[in-house]
């Protein structure tokens, strides 16, 4: 039973398929034609998001049982198409959540507290204290936009502090805890002074935060991206910024980004991103919300323990 390794994941995944008796090969460093050639006697593929799992890449494995994708979202895999074949989808979002959880925490307190301008500022001979002064978190209102696995682990980092926290999810409801308040997406546009997104990426969410959005905000509010970058329509995002209605940005994921999410300064880049770079209201981070050390293992124990669990016999 060969496994494809098309993406470099932690050794701990291979290892442990390999002990189970799994055949692992190593095709990080193959391009897209190397990768067919390999695919009509693979049982599994391994992968991050480097290439798109669609119905012509799929096809061209009639032996595929299972992908296991080292992550949480699944947009780049045709899943309509696993499902007609009876392939199965792991993912590991339990294994980054943490991660995520405390960067979108740090991204807060660092735009609330200026402190990424202000380091520049002392970096470059300026003491202005005034202009830097900060923004308690203490009595806001925090509102949540999905609440899995990245949505509920921020909350509970939030439980640390005086806030209000309110969490809006389309496919589940009854979540309320003493971590949150369930609410309607309404209630939070009413009432957030930070706004957090952590939702997969799909039709329905697509430029989700637009104009539209942004013009029913009842007050300007932070706002937070880690989850997908085409959820936030950015040309109205900085429209949003200049007027005052979103006081400032954390975007770990950029409209712009290739669904590899690498490379992402090999294209041209429109004007509105250059308001995004000159902007001391916003903060950047290259998709990297849930890349940490930590994470790293444990996104590929977790697909390891997911994939194992399962009778293999009886499912061939």
């Amino acid at each position: 039973m060969k496994i494809l390794f098309i993406d470099i994941v932690h050794p701990v995944l291979m290892d442990r398929l390999q002990k189970f008796g799994f055949v692992c090969i190593d095709a990080t460093k193959k391009n897209i034609s190397e990768i067919y050639d390999d695919l009509d006697s693979v049982f599994g593929i391994v992968i991050r998001s480097r290439f798109t799992l669609n119905e012509e890449f799929l096809s061209r494995a009639p032996k595929l049982k299972f992908i296991a994708r080292s992550g949480a979202g699944l947009e780049n895999i045709d899943i309509e198409y696993c499902k007609q074949n009876n392939i199965l989808l792991f993912n590991s979002p339990e294994g980054n959540r943490n991660a995520v959880a405390e960067h979108a925490l740090g991204m807060l307190l660092s735009l609330m507290n200026h402190l990424h301008f202000a380091d520049q500022q002392v970096r470059n001979g300026l003491w202005q204290r005034e202009i830097n002064r900060g923004e308690e978190l203490d009595g806001k209102t925090v509102g949540i936009i999905g609440y899995g696995n990245n949505g509920s682990a921020f909350a509970k980092k939030l439980s640390g502090f005086d806030v209000k926290v309110l969490a809006f999810d389309k496919y589940k409801s009854g979540f309320g805890d003493r971590f949150v308040q369930e609410a309607t997406l309404d209630a939070i546009i009413q009432n957030a002074d930070v706004i957090s997104l952590h939702i997969p990426y799909n039709k329905e969410t697509h430029f989700l935060i637009d104009k539209n959005f942004i013009g029913k905000l009842k007050k300007p509010i932070y706002l937070l991206n880690l989850s997908r970058g085409k959820i936030v329509k950015t040309e109205d995002l900085v429209s949003g910024l200049m007027m005052g209605q979103i006081k400032g940005a954390g975007l770990d994921v950029l409209e712009y980004e290739s669904k590899s999410f690498e490379a992402f300064f090999e294209q041209e880049l429109p004007e509105v991103f250059s308001y995004l770079i000159k902007n001391y209201n916003v903060i950047l981070s290259p998709h990297v919300g849930g890349w940490s050390v930590e994470s790293y293992y444990l996104l590929s124990s977790i697909l390891a323990d997911k994939i194992l669990e399962v009778d293999w016999k009886s499912n061939l």
